[in-house]
C-alpha cells in the first residue's frame, strides 16, 4: 500500500555493480515508507542524471526523483567539477519543478575503499529525504 506518492530512480551505470546495491536499498526503503517506485532509469554516468531527472520530473505521474551513483576520485579535478555541476543542476530542477530530488551520489572524490560502507546509507537517506519533503 502506498501513500499516493510516486517516485522514480535515476541511476548511473558507470559503477553498475555498486549502484545495483544502492537500487536494492532504495527500493526497500521506498516500499517501507509507502512510496510507489514507477521507474528505474539507468544512464551512462553522472552528467546524464540531470536530463533524465528533468524528464521524469516533468511527468504528472511522478512526484519526486531519487538520483543514485558514484563520482570516484580521479587523477584530475574532473570529478569535483562534474559533481558540483550535477548537484547544482539537480537543486535547480527541484526549485523549477517544485518536486523533491533526493541525492544519493557518493563523492565527488570518494576513494574506492570508502564506497562499500556508504552504498546503503546514501541510498536510504536519499529516499527518506524525498519522503520527508513529500509528506504534509
Amino acid at each position: 500500500m502506498t501513500d499516493g506518492f510516486a517516485i522514480s530512480l535515476v541511476v548511473g551505470a558507470f559503477h553498475r555493480e555498486s549502484c545495483e546495491v544502492m537500487v536494492s536499498e532504495a527500493l526497500s526503503v521506498a516500499s517501507a515508507l509507502g512510496l510507489d517506485v514507477r521507474d528505474e532509469v539507468w544512464v551512462p554516468g553522472s552528467m546524464e542524471k540531470p536530463l533524465a531527472a528533468k524528464r521524469l520530473l516533468e511527468r504528472d505521474d511522478i512526484d519526486a526523483v531519487v538520483v543514485l551513483g558514484i563520482i570516484e576520485k580521479g587523477e584530475t579535478a574532473h570529478g569535483h567539477v562534474m559533481g558540483q555541476a550535477v548537484i547544482q543542476t539537480l537543486i535547480d530542477l527541484q526549485l523549477e519543478t517544485n518536486k523533491p530530488v533526493g541525492v544519493g551520489i557518493l563523492g565527488p572524490e570518494i576513494l574506492p575503499d570508502q564506497i562499500p560502507p556508504r552504498l546503503g546509507p546514501y541510498a536510504q537517506s536519499a529516499v527518506r529525504a524525498v519522503h520527508a519533503m513529500l509528506s504534509p
